[in-house]
């Protein structure tokens, strides 16, 4: 198939990519800006892992190009593919109205683009209200994004499912077809109409969230318990009913999609008439979270923070990640700034999104080496648990530091141990 991916998001790069490695002809019309210089110098906007070689293979092997957005799809395409900013639907409308509507041309349109429910059905009457439409077949199908960043090659080429939501056949099996080199093991195509495909992907994200901090009030309740939520945790998940995954307590959750899809989700309950509590709850009680680590230095020093230096390591919003969308980070730094504290920080791939977030400061240094960062602080934070900060050099880290604090936003770490090794130790819960 000759098929035409719009967009500059992650879901865009890895869909375009996937579909040329297993024989499509892919076009990727990206928008004007940063992705699409980094592009069209050969490079990769994102550092997910096995992106940029896939990128570079399908270029090579000449079944992936580059296009500007207000480019005519190619003449033997008949598929449009949109993977769009969730602010970017306006664009998805001017895309339709360009799309060449010459002689017997038919259009599917397979939107990944995370939109409020109901865009698909409109996405389809845009596309019958071009010439031709009462007489050839157009067709929008919603194909939520379901990627987790970190891991969106590896769960787009071998998904565990798929949920397609179209109300033509002809639609249908399009699709399917365009997914059968990912489909072949067995049937991961769930198919259901536009509209719960949409509101599906919302839900998921909800449910998801509404675990995280469902677990981080837990947290914080075991916190004046006496508890030891790991062991909580641990006996939860050993009840079928509930599962492990998603009952890690931390220091909030981030990122601009699961951010994003959480508010959408909330914002349709909204505007239903439906007062959405339970949504709102879980926001407030992420953006709560995320100043836990400064609560407990707060009260580990007696409120008294001016002039301290306090090392943080992670500041991405998820490892694997360089992006600080919504990070739990930057609240915590801002509250430590406030309190006149040196903010020292070491990540593996986010510095440069800090820095440009940051601006030039002087009550904020970056380092590239993780121990460097540690040179006489008065505590260390654990925010992100990138696989680095597991096992670290526990005499080097004691030795460097002012006061050994250890604050573990993410509870990588034993307490036990830790305390062992002489540090004073503070997890999400942990004792």
């Amino acid at each position: 198939m000759y098929i035409d991916v719009y967009g500059d998001t992650l879901c865009a790069l890895v869909s375009a990519a996937g579909l040329a490695a297993t024989g499509h002809n892919v076009s990727l019309h990206v928008p004007q800006g940063p992705a699409a210089t980094t592009l069209a110098r050969g490079g990769c906007p994102y550092r997910e892992p096995g992106l940029p070689e896939m990128l570079a293979e399908q270029t090579t092997a000449g079944r992936f190009k580059l296009a500007r957005v207000d480019v005519p799809p190619d003449e033997k395409s008949t598929m449009i593919w949109l993977a769009l900013s969730p602010t970017d639907m306006d664009q998805a409308f001017q895309i339709i109205k360009g799309l060449p509507v010459d002689g017997e041309r038919s259009w599917l349109l397979v939107n990944q683009s995370t939109f409020p429910v109901g865009s698909t059905e409109a996405l389809q009457q845009a596309l019958k209200d071009l010439p031709g439409g009462e007489s050839t077949q157009r067709v929008a199908a919603s194909l939520p994004d379901l990627l987790i960043e970190g891991a969106a090659v590896s769960g787009f080429i071998h998904a565990e499912q798929w949920i397609l939501g179209c109300d033509s056949d002809w639609g249908k099996r399009m699709v399917a077809e365009a997914l059968r080199p990912f489909n072949r093991r067995r049937d991961n195509i769930m198919i259901m109409g536009p509209r719960e495909a949409e509101f599906t992907k919302l839900a998921v994200t909800g449910m998801l969230a509404t675990r995280l901090s469902f677990m981080n009030d837990m947290a914080n309740l075991a916190d004046m318990l006496d508890v030891d939520i790991e062991r909580v945790r641990q006996g939860m998940g050993k009840d079928k009913r509930i599962g492990e995954s998603y009952l890690y307590p931390g220091c909030g959750f981030g990122g601009l999609s699961f951010s994003q899809d959480v508010m959408s989700l909330a914002s349709t309950l909204q505007h239903s008439g439906i007062q959405a509590q339970l949504l709102d709850q879980v926001l407030r009680i992420n953006e709560r979270q995320k100043e836990s680590l400064f609560r407990k230095l707060w009260r580990y020093y007696g409120t008294d923070l001016r002039g301290r230096k306090v090392a943080i390591w992670g500041v991405a919003f998820k490892p694997e990640s360089a992006r600080i969308d919504n990070a739990p980070a930057l609240k915590l730094i801002e509250a430590l700034w406030a309190q006149d504290v040196e903010v020292h920080v070491h990540d593996p791939r986010a510095l440069p999104a800090l820095a440009e977030w940051a601006g030039p400061r002087d009550d904020l240094v970056l380092h590239k080496d993780q121990y460097a960062a540690l040179v006489d602080a008065d505590a260390l934070m654990l925010v992100t648990e990138w696989s680095a900060y597991m096992s670290p050099d526990l005499p080097h880290m004691k030795g460097s530091m002012k006061q050994p604090l250890i604050l573990d936003g993410r509870n990588i770490w034993d307490p036990t141990f830790m305390k062992q090794n002489g540090f004073d130790y503070f997890g999400i819960g942990r004792r």
